[in-house]
């Protein structure tokens, strides 16, 4: 899956505007300005879209976490390596970032039209080298975006307003 899809699909599920991208590309230290964020979000086939590198969707996902969560009070070493990142980590850096519990993964991927069990789920979240370590593939990330759209925006509760009206309350963001 192309990292400017995973943008583009995030900033859509998580109701995200240009002044808030700005701000999570900067969060992690580098900064992105505001035309460069306009052609990672463009479609393939427009004239003026840019390919997002692995490290720039790293850098997004890392600045998700700050946005979402805070400041980490210890500095990560910085290193040179070329960063890789793949859906598992994509997924995990969400996970971390919205802290959602394994509950709320399965809902997620429930609304999508997906039900997977939680060993399934939890094989996602495992190191590379473990016996029951799964590879995420494309179409379990997509139906994550796509379900995390639904369950970001769906009603938490019914509240009775009179004795025949009731109304939903929305989720917070």
């Amino acid at each position: 899956m192309l990292a400017n899809d995973i943008l583009r699909k995030l900033r859509y599920s998580l109701d995200l505007k240009d002044k808030e991208m700005i701000q999570i590309f900067h969060a992690p230290g580098n900064e992105i300005p505001e035309i460069q964020l306009h052609t990672l979000l463009k479609k393939e086939d427009d004239k003026e879209f840019v390919l997002c590198s692995q490290a720039l969707l790293s850098t997004f996902l890392d600045g998700l976490i700050i946005f979402y969560r805070g400041p980490l009070k210890k500095t990560a070493p910085v290193g040179s390596a070329p960063v890789r990142i793949n859906n598992n980590d994509v997924l995990r850096k969400i996970r971390i970032a919205l802290i959602y519990q394994d509950t709320d993964m399965l809902e997620v991927f429930k609304l999508s039209g997906m039900e997977i069990g939680k060993s399934e789920l939890t094989s996602f979240f495992r190191r590379k080298g473990h016996k029951h370590y799964k590879e995420c593939g494309d179409q379990f990330l997509r139906h994550f975006l796509q379900g995390l759209s639904l369950y970001k925006k769906r009603p938490v509760k019914r509240e009775t307003v009179s004795r025949t009206d009731s109304v939903w309350i929305k989720r917070k963001k």
